[in-house]
């Protein structure tokens, strides 16, 4: 086939149609021969300005079109003509004159052409310039791919690698990524102007080339921007700054390890952004351009702001993660008891652990009649609001611990403080009420008694307690459950007694997968009578290691009790008459028992006083049978029972009243008292301490 310059040999109508289309259509156009060679071409396109037509025409394409990948283009194109499939919308690279030989993206169809014979006359292309379309859908992708691979951690440092990642190779050939260093403790972000002396540490590096990269500093790299460079300039006027480079910059030798990296890595535009939030300073984002030859534009910077805004917000939130973290995990430190107390019939120990889904506690409360006080539990949530409910549910144990209540009637009680501290919380918090879970807490209380040899248990929604015996078994035995603290759930708590023998371990656990891993799973508990030679804090570490891997992921707690025997020459029993003489018997029994314990005689003469006016206020509101109980502990405990339920009151006498001043008094010589109930009556009871008492 063939064609003069001007296109003759249609009719008049196709030729003035043909005409207007090879000289004033917008669109490129170019019809090829058999052997692809231009036959006809557009020359009105903005790709074509300043060739003429008749240096083009004879070229084979795609030398024609200056396509860079050749060899695909023209396997296209020759597809085409060979197969007469037509192709549509494939994009090609090109470096026309008429942009100075800068890429171009290209959207290429063609179609074969065939006369009234069907045969193969050549094959007619179609080009348009797409590459503002590309890019802006190309920066629509890096910035979706931003917003989903970015912040999906609540690690500052995870979220700085996260972006550098997202944008090289698509955006950047090397990204660098610095937070500055007291933002990545938690602290606030500086707001701006920022100092010059403001430190940054590198958080995240990325970079096309892989390892043979050259990096001015590795990450983890803490130290302060020189100036004036770009770096500092985006930190002071907090706007993105876009620079040529080339080697003989003078900006680079004010940092001599960066500008040799920069200098090394070839990069011939950088772009800094300023990571901002509210006109405070979180960081610095480098963008590099190595192999790519087109230098960063104005669409760039407007891309790079929206990168950086997503990055500073998800950076923030970490921020504010990691503070309150660091907070909540500073007051469980502080609130969580180091050592578990023990005492003379009872050694303690424990761990507690957070996890993700809940705040975990343990403690022993030493009670009156040498009785102690085993409590475990836990917080649903985290943070430093699951945090303070523990704390505060601590506090209020501790409260009700000093009443002498039993463990059923402290647990009732704790529910109602429970169920409204969680009210407070929820109506606190920030989340969606619906998509939340209703915070509620675990909790179990148990009372030893040395003198008895029993445990009282009562439960709220926390696993009962395990007990390896003494002969190596280990069991958990039937204790009445509870409603978890905070829950709608209102059945009544109730508790259980067990009997303790000697050389045994309680362990109180949670979450119920340890305390079936304590029972099931771990020989520790089973080792009988060589469970006496091993300390509890021992036994704790050595059960921890041993938990599965999928065991305590939401927290876990395990407070472990040994019972020991207590000392029978520690512990005076007198049955009293019910008579006013009663007193002055009971003081003599007190005077004589303190003697052979060798308490010191200020003490000695104030446990006088107590037992005397214990023992005649018993006599005048209590009812028989009466007892006097001395017990020598860390303090010298002065118990008075009856079987009279009336609850005493402290009075505050007057000066003309000539009675009521009985247990003002007790008041004033003891460090503590109290009464504590039972179905046999009540008791009164006072502490004093025998620090430096002794002779």
């Amino acid at each position: 086939m063939a064609y003069d310059s001007e296109g003759r040999g249609a009719s008049d109508a196709g030729t003035v149609t043909l005409d207007a289309l090879f000289t004033q259509a917008p669109v490129g156009l170019a019809v090829l021969d058999s052997d692809l060679r231009v036959a006809r071409i557009n020359t009105a396109t903005p790709a074509m300005q300043g060739t003429r037509e008749e240096d083009v025409i004879g070229r084979v394409f795609p030398g024609s079109h200056y396509v860079v990948d050749a060899e695909p283009a023209e396997a296209v194109v020759r597809e085409v003509l060979e197969s007469g499939v037509p192709v549509r919308g494939r994009i090609l690279r090109a470096r026309p004159p008429a942009h100075h030989g800068q890429e171009r993206l290209y959207e290429v169809s063609a179609f074969r052409l065939l006369d009234s014979d069907s045969a193969v006359l050549g094959v007619t292309i179609t080009v348009v310039d797409v590459t503002d379309r590309e890019r802006a859908l190309s920066r629509l992708r890096i910035l979706d791919t931003v917003r989903e691979r970015v912040g999906r951690t609540l690690d500052m440092v995870a979220t700085c690698q996260e972006l550098a990642d997202a944008v090289v190779p698509e955006f950047a050939d090397v990204a660098v990524v610095e937070l500055v260093d007291a933002v990545i403790r938690g602290d606030d972000p500086p707001p701006s102007p920022v100092p010059s002396c403001l430190t940054l540490q590198r958080a995240a590096f990325r970079s096309s080339a892989g390892e043979n990269q050259p990096q001015a500093h590795p990450v983890g790299h803490v130290g302060v921007l020189p100036a004036p460079t770009p770096f500092s300039r985006a930190l002071a006027e907090l706007v993105p700054q876009a620079v040529g480079l080339t080697p003989d910059l003078p900006w680079l030798n004010t940092d001599p390890a960066r500008g040799r990296a920069i200098r090394e890595s070839g990069a011939h535009s950088l772009l800094v952004i300023p990571l901002t939030l509210r006109n405070a300073v979180l960081g610095l984002v480098s963008l590099y351009r190595t192999t790519s030859e087109s230098p960063y534009d104005e669409d760039d910077r407007a891309l790079a702001l929206d990168l950086a805004r997503h990055t500073a917000l998800c950076t923030d939130n970490a921020r504010r993660y990691t503070r309150d973290h660091s907070v909540a995990a500073t007051v469980l430190q502080h609130m969580v008891p180091v050592h578990a107390a023990s005492r003379t019939a009872l050694e303690t120990a424990g761990i507690a652990r957070p996890g993700d889904g809940s705040r975990a506690w343990y403690d022993t409360i030493a009670l009156s009649g040498a009785r102690t006080a085993l409590v475990a539990g836990s917080v649903s949530g985290e943070g430093i609001q699951a945090t303070m409910a523990m704390g505060q549910l601590r506090t209020v144990i501790h409260s009700l611990a000093s009443l002498d209540l039993d463990p059923e009637d402290l647990l009732a009680r704790l529910n109602d403080t429970a169920t409204r501290l969680m009210a407070e919380r929820a109506s606190l918090s920030t989340g969606n009420p619906p998509q939340r879970p209703p915070a509620t807490a675990s909790c179990v209380y148990a009372v030893y008694d040395p003198l008895t040899r029993t445990c009282t248990i009562a439960r709220a929604g926390h696993p009962g307690p395990v007990i390896a015996q003494p002969d190596g078994t280990v069991d958990r035995p039937d204790t009445s459950p509870g409603p978890r603290l905070g829950s709608t759930d209102q059945a009544p708590f109730a508790s259980t007694s067990i009997q303790i023998p000697h050389g045994s371990v309680m362990a109180f656990p949670a979450p119920p997968a340890l305390a079936s891993h304590l029972t099931t799973a771990t020989r520790l508990l089973q080792a009988g009578p060589a469970l006496a030679d091993l300390t509890l804090q021992k036994l704790c570490d050595d059960i921890l290691c041993t938990l599965p891997a999928d065991v305590g992921d939401d927290g876990a707690v395990f407070l472990l009790a040994r019972p020991r025997p207590f000392p029978p020459d520690r512990v005076a029993i007198w049955p009293l008459d019910n008579e006013l003489t009663a007193a002055a018997a009971a003081r003599d029994f007190a005077t004589d028992q303190l003697a052979r314990w060798n308490v010191a005689e200020e003490i000695a003469f104030n446990t006088e006083l107590i037992v005397s006016e214990l023992v005649t206020n018993a006599i005048r509101y209590g009812s028989p049978p009466l007892e006097l109980r001395l017990i020598l502990d860390r303090a010298l405990t002065c118990e008075v029972s009856d079987s009279s339920a009336t609850a005493p009151h402290l009075r505050h006498a007057r000066t003309t009243d000539e009675g009521g001043r009985g247990l003002f008094i007790v008041a004033q010589l003891a460090q503590t008292w109290g009464a504590r109930y039972s179905a046999d009556g009540k008791t009164i009871w006072t502490e004093q301490t025998l620090e430096g008492a002794h002779r």
